[in-house]
């Protein structure tokens, strides 16, 4: 069989999964921290069909290889963590972290703690601040944030203290965590707009040991903005013009199989 026929198939594979890859930003575009994804190709091991040999002076000259590309495979599906545009809600719970970090949820005591960038919280019945999914947003001391009773209003500082108000005057409630991850496209999504930690995104590979207060000058956490949130990064100009890109690929490729099948079908009809 022609080894262009199975580099064409390995080129069709590879540009679905981009095509995948695209639609699933799209779908995405107006989701609150959302964070977009693209696809890297690298070519398969070629076959070498002729060896190197090297100049002899006087003698004869080098000859160079003779190597056949056996086709193209996934080499990374990069998450682009760059910052989403901010959308003024004026909703106190709506929080958006201007510069690094992640808000720290979890679904609740002795549960495994994940990473999100939407803010978009809200306050239960319970009065505690958790995620639209009805995660505990956590403090900077690793407990969930409760608002007392006796609070009657309250504000959100841009280095996540929260600060209440009540009957008898100004009362801290918490600060909330903020972590700083060293490689982003190291977490592994979730989903619901959550990340897990990974040892290939912070060295330690745990939450715990990098949990922090928005605004630290030595780890370059950002601060809180109340009454925002992050959108989606996803860019919708260049997300068609990949698509287009993609599409035409794996029309290419699908055109390599059927040239490829068409010699095939006059080698067959040698015999006749």
């Amino acid at each position: 069989m022609l080894r262009s026929m199975y580099s064409g198939v390995s080129g069709m594979r590879g540009f679905q999964t981009k095509l995948d890859v695209i639609g699933n930003n799209i779908a995405n575009v107006n989701t609150v921290g959302f964070k977009g994804s693209r696809v890297m190709f690298s070519d398969i091991l070629s076959q070498t069909i002729g060896g190197v040999t090297a100049p002899e002076d006087g003698e004869r000259g080098g000859v160079n290889p003779k190597q056949v590309g056996l086709g193209v495979s996934i080499a990374a599906i990069d998450t682009i963590h760059l910052p989403g545009s901010a959308m003024t809600t004026n909703q106190p719970t709506d929080l958006r972290i201007d510069g690094d970090g992640f808000f720290v949820v979890s679904a609740g005591a002795d549960t495994e703690m994940l990473l999100t960038r939407a803010g978009n919280f809200t306050i239960d019945a319970n009065r505690q601040l958790v995620t639209a999914d009805g995660y505990f947003v956590l403090s900077a001391d690793g407990e969930p944030i409760i608002l007392d009773e006796a609070i009657t209003a309250f504000t959100i500082g841009q280095d996540g203290m929260i600060n209440g108000v009540t009957a008898d005057g100004p009362e801290e409630v918490a600060t909330i965590a903020v972590v700083k991850v060293l490689n982003p496209s190291g977490l592994e999504k979730v989903g619901g707009n959550m990340y897990r930690m990974t040892v290939n995104a912070n060295p330690e590979g745990s939450i715990e040991d990098y949990m922090t207060v928005a605004g630290d000058a030595d780890l370059g956490t950002g601060s809180i903005i109340s009454g925002q949130l992050e959108m989606s990064n996803v860019d919708l100009t260049n997300e068609f013009t990949e698509m287009i890109v993609a599409q035409r690929g794996f029309q290419a490729n699908s055109r390599i199989i059927t040239t490829s099948d068409e010699i095939l079908q006059e080698v067959v009809n040698l015999k006749r």
